[in-house]
């Protein structure tokens, strides 16, 4: 007959060879959830949406179109622009808002970098926050299959020294009703 459920102290000296107070908050959360029978795996990235700022998702789509070519090639084409505007059109007017060496185009592009650039920073930092989290996450994941794979183990084993224990009965049985052939 298999053994009664163990406790999650039980299973953190069998399974992981700790005592209880020497499990990581990770492999606690995993044999809770063995003892439980709860499952440890969800969808961390609807996690992470439903707790996201709307200054959380303004910094992503920032950081999204920033780094992206179609950004890229359109600030190059306001760029020239700029620049002919400010030389080869407005230029033949006397209308130069902004004559060469384009000191107000410097003045916005660095104003630009100045906002732009922390902007992005929060965006990366939240996506390696997201990173650790789901390390974390595929560490508790992992984890609870190879405790469940050596659960299975286990049970195969008792299964399989159950049915020897069957079977050798069954052959000292058969052996004691033979009489010995002379």
């Amino acid at each position: 007959m298999m053994k009664e459920r163990r406790n999650v102290g039980e299973l953190a000296g069998d399974l992981l060879g700790k005592s209880l107070n020497e499990l990581s908050a990770d492999e606690l959360n995993v044999l809770e959830s063995i003892h439980q029978r709860t499952i440890v795996s969800e969808d961390l990235v609807e996690r992470a949406d439903k707790e996201e700022s709307f200054g959380d998702r303004l910094s992503d789509r920032v950081a999204e179109i920033g780094g992206s070519w179609g950004f890229i090639t359109i600030f190059i084409l306001v760029l020239l622009g700029w620049m002919v505007l400010n030389t080869e059109i407005l230029g033949k007017f006397n209308q130069v808002f902004d004559p060469y060496p384009f000191i107000f185009l410097n003045l916005l592009l660095s104003t630009l970098a100045a906002i732009q650039a922390p902007i992005i920073m929060m965006s990366q930092n939240r996506a390696s926050g997201k990173d650790r989290m789901a390390a974390a996450h595929d560490y508790e994941v992992n984890l609870r299959a190879e405790i469940d794979i050596i659960r299975l183990h286990e049970k195969m084993d008792f299964l399989l020294m159950e049915k020897v224990t069957r079977l050798e009965a069954a052959l000292d049985e058969i052996k004691s009703g033979m009489k010995p052939v002379h």
